[in-house]
This record gives structure tokens, sequence and C-alpha cells, in this order.
């Protein structure tokens, strides 16, 4: 399979072999009145990538490929949370706090839940990763290793922290991955821009980007 439209050439992937990885999209970054809005954010930003993501879902399911949902989530006693990622900044909650959802980034609290329009589903993957990228203390890297995924589609949030920190970290270990433009976004639309065109930069260093409909195209043609 090919998506023709990818930047900086066209990527080539087979369903069997590719997992759809969503990176982090939980109440609390993405929701109105949720830590990324008490941080002084426009979660607006965010959540107008949902319906996109949310086709990208919804018709990769039905090509029966693999799906990984990711949430940035603590334990509840902290112990996998360095004093250097809790004491970062100056914010008015810190990862533990207790915020409008439940404890930051603590795993079960209402707020480190996938929005409802992207719940995951039986039979896909849902990780809990202490960091920013997707690799780090999950054991990721072995289940995918075990389904024999080779490449890597990614959405979420932010693009230029969690998404961009998990595909270079994939890129190490030796996946392709390609990145849907219209199924990721920042806080910060200038660090979005800056992020693909490094992702995708000498010969996609990275990985390659590419708009959700292209993806949509390659699907469609092969049935």
């Amino acid at each position: 399979m090919r998506i023709e439209q990818a930047n900086p050439f066209a990527y080539e992937f087979e369903v069997q072999n590719t997992a759809l990885v969503l990176i982090d999209m939980q109440r609390d970054f993405i929701e109105p009145g949720g830590f990324g809005e008490t941080l002084g954010n426009d979660v607006s930003l965010l959540e107008a990538i949902v319906p996109a993501t949310q086709a990208a879902l919804a018709a990769w399911r039905k090509a029966g490929g693999l799906v990984v949902h990711t949430r940035e989530a603590h334990k509840a006693d902290l112990s996998d949370c360095p004093p250097a990622k809790r004491n970062r900044g100056n914010p008015s909650l810190r990862i533990g706090d207790e915020g409008p959802m439940g404890r930051i980034l603590v795993a079960g609290e209402p707020g480190n839940q996938i929005i409802d329009a992207l719940a995951p589903v039986d039979g896909e993957l849902v990780i809990d990763k202490p960091g920013k990228g997707m690799f780090h203390a999950t054991g990721l890297h072995e289940l995918l290793q075990q389904r024999g995924i080779t490449h890597l589609l990614f959405g979420g949030v932010t693009t230029e922290v969690c998404v961009q920190t998990s595909m270079r970290e994939a890129n190490d270990r030796g996946y392709d991955g390609l990145l849907l433009e219209d199924c990721t976004e920042s806080y910060f639309p200038a660090f979005k821009a800056a992020t693909l065109d490094m992702i995708r930069a000498q010969g996609a260093i990275v990985g390659w980007t590419a708009p959700s409909a292209a993806l949509l195209a390659a699907l469609n043609n092969a049935t």
C-alpha cells in the first residue's frame, strides 16, 4: 500500500505490519476545564483535530489494523515521576496535584482517560507511559515486535512534545513512522509547523508526514 501524498516522498506500508498510534488524547489535555486549560492554553486548538482523528481511527479499524492508544500517566505514589519532571516550569498545578478532573496525570483519574470520541475498544493496546516518549518504561517495543509491526502511523498531542519524542524513539528502534498532519496539534501552532518540518527534513530523517485524507484514500483504493 502506498500514500502518494506523503512528504518528502511516497510512504509504503502494509496494514498487517502497521499500527495506528494515537498519543495522549486525554481529557486533561483536550477538554475545557482540564489541566491544559488551567495552564492558560487554548484547548480548542487540540479539540479541532478530533473529527479527522476519529475518521482515521474508524477507517483503520475497518481495515483491521492494530491500534495503540497512549496516556501520559503516573502511579498514584508518583514513584515513576522524577523530580526533574514534576518540578519543571512554573505551573499552578503539578503532576499529582488535585485538578479539575482529579489528580493531574495520575493513572485511573477521570482526566487521565482517553476522550469518548476516541475511546479504545477491545483488542486495542492502551499504554500508560510515565515519560514523554511511548517506549520509555512501557514494554511497547516488545509488544509491537511480537505482532510483526514495522511501520507506525501517528496522531495525537502535543506535536512537538510527546508525538515528536515518540516518533524519534520509533526511528531509533527501526520503525518507519508517518505523522498524520491534521490528526496532531500543539497549543502553539508555530511549534507544530516547525515539528512537521523537522520530522520530514533531510529525506525523512525522522519520518514522513501526510494529510489523513491521503491515508483514507490509500485504504479505500485497497478495498
